[in-house]
């Protein structure tokens, strides 16, 4: 049984898995700055918030600021962050650290998954809860 769990940890998911995907936890797709990604946000008690993105085509995100930081880790695929007239390209493993008050856009080829954490409430969900 073990052994069973050792594979799949050492294997290339697919998606995220099925409890991490709530329809509870859905974001509204108002609430993101990329049009056609799914994503899931999580509530930390000190009001941070932890958002699971998987984009199924290639996608680009609008430019925007936040009030707060971000912290973004590359779990699956290709994930590119442009701030300060740079891009920093992220692949599994990777991550980012982007200051409150930056501007930035970010662009992913399909299949990739990334996990953002911001240092306050970033997204709302589908069902309002």
């Amino acid at each position: 049984m073990l052994n069973d769990k050792l594979f799949i940890l050492e294997s290339a998911m697919q998606d995220f898995p099925s409890f991490m995907k709530n329809p509870k936890n859905r974001i509204k797709q108002s609430s993101q700055h990329t049009d056609d990604i799914e994503g899931y946000v999580f509530d930390g008690v000190d009001g941070s918030q932890m958002a699971l993105w998987t984009c199924y085509s290639n996608k680009e995100s609008t430019e925007h600021i936040h009030e707060y930081d971000e912290y973004v880790v590359c779990v699956f695929g290709k994930y590119t962050v442009k701030m300060n007239n740079k891009a920093f390209e992220l692949h599994p493993g990777g991550e980012l650290y982007i200051p409150a008050g930056t501007s930035h856009s970010g662009s992913a080829v399909a299949g990739t998954r990334t996990i953002h954490a911001f240092g306050a409430q970033r997204a709302e969900r589908e069902l309002g809860c």
